[in-house]
């Protein structure tokens, strides 16, 4: 078995596909919408063939993100080497996405950073 993708309901559809698509490297399909129901979708797929598919709906309500809530937390992306998660975090930060980890290695061996995406998702940029 193997993880298909995961998924965001967004509220800015256009500058979340932007985010992912310039920043992290995704590249989007063809824009979904259900002229009935007026949910709107993109998949974006990384090199590494995995995907997450943003979505929106008119009914789609704001949700209260905190650092330790319960369920899922965050996407974390593996940049292959402690190089390339410096120069990511260094690149991201002075476009003005915001950095809330530095980079460091982790108690579990991970190197990484910790972005948050323009709707508070976090990120996390490993080696």
């Amino acid at each position: 078995m193997r993880l298909e993708h995961v998924a965001l309901y967004v509220d800015d559809l256009e500058a979340m596909r932007a985010f992912y698509c310039d920043y992290l490297g995704a590249t989007a399909n063809t824009k979904y919408h259900n002229q009935k129901t007026g949910f709107q979708s993109y998949f974006l797929s990384f090199e590494s063939g995995a995907r997450v598919e943003i979505m929106s709906h008119p009914e789609s309500v704001p949700s209260d993100r905190q650092l330790r809530s319960l369920g899922y937390i965050h996407l974390s992306f593996g940049l292959g080497s402690r190089e390339a998660v410096d120069q990511k975090t260094r690149e991201l930060a002075e476009a003005g996405v915001v950095v809330i980890g530095q980079t460091r290695q982790t108690g579990d061996g991970y190197y990484e950073s910790v972005i948050l995406d323009p709707e508070g998702n976090q990120i996390e940029l490993c080696e």
